[in-house]
């Protein structure tokens, strides 16, 4: 095949990496992308998008279960029935629109698309394995966009009844048990999605907490559900490997003794790893930060003309980090005066209830050596989560006590994902409790709450 030549080279269509070729176009730079899958990469494919589909349709099937024994709202239903292949096919369309969605927008971008493995052979040089051959293509500026994967043990890889959460959201029945490997977000979002779904849930950590990149605080709510929903959670214990004949789960509980759980399929989510092997890396001088490429503050790599974006570079591994990467670094090579000065990422986690995190936690504030104030209003104080049935919660911020800027807000409770805009908008704009305060909240709204802690915070809240 003929080589190409082109201004920008993107390794990966993920989140970053479509985000950067479209603004790329966007801006009149020759651009091809290479994807050896399907564009979206893992966010859209077997991730974000199809893992909050099966949430939803988990809430939706315990929602029709609840009403079938009697709700006090006076709502009665037939007892529901699950088609989980049907589920996964209506998961799969919603796939398939947004990733025909991407291609087309890269077109319109006049974005170049190549589907293959690439592997560098220098700098500004790959080789493409595609269907139709070798394919070389040159340019003078690549972005490394690969993206990451999850983590195998080594004594349960993945196969048969050990699974990742790539296969958990393609089964074709809620399997009668689950045990779930790691209390991480994505072990707790899938692990509770399929209680609801009827399966026999157990849940092994290692710490001897869930969730614990976040506070008690913050978590406390998610542990009470799960009790509520029937899930046994294991803390301080480990996972051994499967049990006799291959069945179940062989764990140490946190006094030593060995158990076996049972356990029709293993969901092992014990974290995610950059895919930085396999693409030729070796071939390349890049500096590492631990498993992670090392970036500065505009994506640079070690290498001139090389950038990388996304989950490649390290914590923390989320979509719209990776995309506001990608369109500030096409910028960036377009000529434009850009610099990643971002004060928070908002990351959510899409339990039952959902928790927002934006900014420091009032431990991790104090860390850093400031005085500070905060203060929660609770969910149960909050006209439109009674009307939700979602009093189990709360918004917290917690701000500077010299002169209130907001150092981060938290929250938790039913559908507070959509305030986290809210929260991150605040830190962005070097809001303080007094801005907050100030800002007239629709009525009756969860995002009243904020409001309220803010008041709260300055000591003067009106609703508790």
């Amino acid at each position: 095949m003929q080589d190409i030549t082109s201004k920008l080279l993107v390794i990966g269509a993920g989140p970053g990496g479509y985000v950067a070729a479209i603004r790329a176009g966007q801006l009149g730079l020759d651009t091809v992308i290479v994807e050896a899958q399907y564009n979206g990469g893992t966010c859209l494919n077997v991730g974000c998008i199809p893992s909050k589909a099966m949430i939803h349709a988990a809430d939706e099937f315990e929602k029709a279960a609840h009403f079938a024994n009697g709700a006090a709202i006076g709502i009665s239903a037939a007892k529901p029935k699950l088609d989980l292949v049907k589920t996964v096919e209506w998961k799969d369309g919603i796939v398939k629109r947004l990733t025909t969605g991407v291609g087309g927008l890269l077109k319109k971008a006049k974005v170049k698309h190549v589907k293959g493995w690439a592997k560098f052979i220098d700098g500004k040089t790959v080789e493409v394995n595609t269907d139709d051959g070798a394919q070389i293509i040159r340019a003078e500026t690549v972005i490394i966009a690969t993206g990451s994967v999850p983590v195998e043990l080594p004594f349960m890889p993945f196969g048969g009844d050990v699974i990742s959460s790539t296969e958990a959201l393609s089964l074709s029945a809620p399997p009668k048990s689950l045990a779930v490997v790691g209390a991480g977000y994505i072990g707790l979002e899938l692990g509770i999605a399929f209680a609801k779904l009827g399966s026999k849930v157990a849940i092994v950590e290692a710490l001897d907490r869930i969730l614990p990149l976040y506070d008690n605080e913050l978590t406390r709510p998610v542990a009470k559900r799960l009790k509520a929903l029937g899930v046994e959670t294991y803390l301080g214990a480990k996972a051994k490997g499967l049990g006799k004949g291959g069945k179940g789960l062989l764990i140490e509980t946190a006094d030593d003794k060995e158990e076996t759980l049972a356990a029709d399929k293993v969901l092992v989510t014990v974290g995610r790893k950059p895919l930085t092997e396999g693409w030729g890396r070796e071939e390349l001088v890049l500096n590492m930060n631990g498993r992670h490429i090392k970036i500065d503050d505009q994506c640079r790599t070690s290498m001139a003309g090389v950038y990388a974006i996304g989950d490649v570079t390290g914590e923390p591994m989320l979509a719209h980090r990776a995309m506001a990467q990608g369109e500030m670094v096409a910028e960036i090579i377009a000529g434009h005066p850009r610099r990643w000065d971002k004060k928070a990422i908002a990351a959510v986690c899409f339990t039952d209830p959902e928790i927002v995190s934006v900014g420091l936690s009032p431990e991790e504030a104090k860390a850093e050596g400031n005085e500070v104030k905060t203060q929660l209003f609770p969910f149960s104080a909050n006209g439109r989560a009674m009307t939700m049935e979602g009093e189990d919660g709360f918004i917290r911020v917690t701000a500077r006590a010299d002169n209130h800027l907001i150092l981060g807000v938290q929250a938790v409770g039913k559908g507070v994902a959509e305030l986290s805009a809210s929260f991150a908008l605040a830190m962005e704009m070097g809001a303080r409790l007094e801005d907050i305060a100030g800002t007239i909240h629709a009525h009756p709204t969860q995002s009243e709450a904020f409001h309220e802690a803010s008041l709260r915070t300055l000591g003067h809240a009106l609703h508790i």
